[in-house]
This record gives C-alpha cells, structure tokens and sequence, in this order.
C-alpha cells in the first residue's frame, strides 16, 4: 500500500446489522476518520477494489462468507493483506479471539461498544499501521541507495579489470582478443542451455556473466616479464612454469578485488575462469590438476574457446589455422584437454563463432 497520512484515513466497516454500522460510523467520523459502512463480505470486496482502505473493523458473524472467511481471503491478496483488520463480536470466545489473531487481525472487540475504548484502538492501530509503511518506504529507499553504492562499486571493479586485461592483450599483440572471447564464450554457453546435459547449469544470468568474466581469464600476465610473454623462441623449463604461474596469479589478483565475501556471480565466475582455464578434462593441465567436472564449468567453456581463438589468431611466427581445422584439431583433444560434452556442442554451432 501507498503511504498516507494516518489524520485522514478512510476506515472500511463490515456488520450484517445496520445499528452497529450506525453506531461506528459515528464513532469513526468523530474520531476525524472517514467511514465507509457496508454489510457484507461481497459489498466489502466491492468497496475495496474502489479504493484500499487503512483500516478495516469486521464483523464476525456475517451470512454467506463470514469474518474469519473474509479476513483469510485478506490475507491471501498481495493488495490488501498488509491492511489492519480489527474483528468486531457480539460475546467474547477464547477460540474465536485466538483464532481471529491466528488469521492476522491486529485486535478484537467486543460489543457492546465502548466509545473511548474503540476510539483509542482505531487511533493507536492506524498510528502503527502508518509507521510500519513508513518504515517500508524508508528500508526501500535505503535499499535502493546501497544497492546503487555496490553496483557503483562493481562496475568500477570490472573497469580497472579491463583496462588491466586489455593492457595484457595490447603487450602479446592480439588484436581483438578479449572481445571475441568473450562473445564466443557467450554463443558457446548458449548452445550449452539448449542441450538436456547443461540445461540446469546454464542459467540467463549465466550466460550474461561469462561473456564479461571470460575476458579477464589471461589477466594473471600482468606480473609476467615482457622478456618472457613476448618470447618468440622456445621457452625455456624456467620461463614456462613462470608463465604458467599467471593463472593462480591472476586468480589470486582478482579474489583481492572482489573480496572472499563477494557474492556477485561476476567475481566468483572470473577468479574460476582465470585460475582453471589451463586445467585438462584427463587432469594434465595446470595449475592444480583438475580434472573432468571439478573443473568449474565456466573455465571449462573458455578453455575450448581460448584454444580456438589462439589457433585462428596466432600472434607469432606461424601461418594461423583456417577454421575447419581448429575445430578438428579441438575434437581430436575431445576427453583429454576438453570436456567431450561441450566438444560436441562446439561443433553444432560452430559456423556461429566470431572470427575477425
């Protein structure tokens, strides 16, 4: 419900018996209250799809749905169940006061009436009613200005990420790189949601995330020497296990930026990419030696499309591979570097891959 001013509440009166209306009536408006009679549960609804009132005083013992069938109803609807209902009885029951508290009313009276004693309750339940909402307003809002502080915040996480990845990627001369990593991750993870085997782990919010946290898997080079990365010649045992170490390096890097605690999918997603797209279906990767499904899936996707990507884009000396055979060459490495599974979805949609 919308916030109000709690001096100018309209308050809805149930009672089959027109004196009790009478009665109420008389003892709201007197209170500063605007009252709005009706005698059954059916008139109620009516007036209710109206206008919401603040308050409701219902009757218990009604024809057709009586006041515990009303409230029930009340409390069902989104629109209505936070409204405060006060049931009103001819005799005080122990069961029905239980009963009426049990189904969400806020108090019970019973007749006959007490002028001063009605009044005090409507005024101290609308003054409640009206600090709850109140309260709910200001959680939201200060929901909304959090919320927006920590989107701040990651946002310009992920930019200084960029920036660093793509200071890596213009120091080994690959043009484009991130970008079609990150747009080929996408259509692959795509692909994987429409098959039976992947469908559960492949989420929307998968598939959105991956396309960002899969160009930052390389960003551990940035601790690794230029004498090295831009090595034309063989790298010697050294020099390979100090570039092997940017996986962890990078993992490392990016779990001091997005902190343990994080629970944004971007940040757990990135720090799995960057420290397990080295590791093989068979085991024999690095830099833990996973294997198979303990390899998170996110780095298993990027793995096959960091190959691809490299094959296709060689930066170095050699003649870089036409596509056909990047994909042979990926197949044949099916069940020992790959996941066979996600081999097997690369192939159906792999005219959909981004080459330039």
């Amino acid at each position: 419900m919308e916030q109000f001013n709690y001096k100018k509440a309209n308050i809805l009166v149930v009672d089959d018996m027109n004196a009790n209306l009478v009665i109420l009536t008389e003892i709201i408006r007197n209170a500063g209250y605007i009252a709005r009679p009706v005698t059954s549960a059916e008139m109620a609804m009516s007036a209710i799809g109206a206008l919401l009132p603040h308050l409701i005083l219902l009757d218990i013992s009604m024809p057709d749905i009586n006041g515990f069938e009303f409230c029930a109803m009340l409390k069902k609807n989104y629109r209505t169940r936070d409204i405060p209902v006060i049931f009103i009885s001819s005799f005080y029951s122990r069961e029905d006061k239980l009963k009426s508290f049990r189904l969400g009313a806020v108090d019970y009276i019973t007749k006959p009436f007490e002028v001063e004693e009605i009044t005090i309750r409507i005024n101290t339940h609308l003054k409640i009613f009206n600090m709850q909402q109140n309260l709910e307003a200001y959680n939201k809002r200060l929901y909304k200005i959090i919320n927006n502080q920590i989107r701040t915040i990651y946002e310009e996480q992920k930019n200084v990420m960029y920036a660093l990845a793509r200071l890596v990627e213009r120091r080994d001369n690959r043009s484009n790189h991130l970008i079609r990593i990150g747009k080929n991750s996408r259509l692959l993870a795509m692909g994987m949601q429409l098959s039976p085997r992947f469908k559960e782990e492949i989420s929307s919010s998968f598939i959105e995330t991956i396309e960002l946290a899969a160009q930052l898997h390389d960003i551990g080079k940035i601790a690794i020497k230029d004498c090295i990365l831009l090595k034309t010649d063989p790298l010697t045992e050294e020099e390979q296990e100090i570039l092997k170490s940017h996986s962890e390096v990078g993992a490392r890097t990016l779990k001091e930026i997005f902190d343990k605690k994080s629970q944004n999918q971007f940040g757990r997603m990135a720090i799995n990419i960057a420290w397990s797209h080295h590791e093989n279906w068979d085991g024999s990767g690095y830099p833990r030696g996973l294997s198979g499904t303990d390899i998170p899936l996110c780095a298993r996707i990027v793995s096959i499309i960091d190959t691809y990507d490299i094959l296709t884009h060689e930066w170095k000396d050699s003649i870089p591979y036409i596509h056909e055979q990047c994909i042979a060459m990926i197949n044949m490495d099916a069940g020992i570097k790959f996941d066979p599974e996600i081999v097997d979805v690369l192939n159906k949609i792999q005219n959909q891959l981004v080459r330039g």
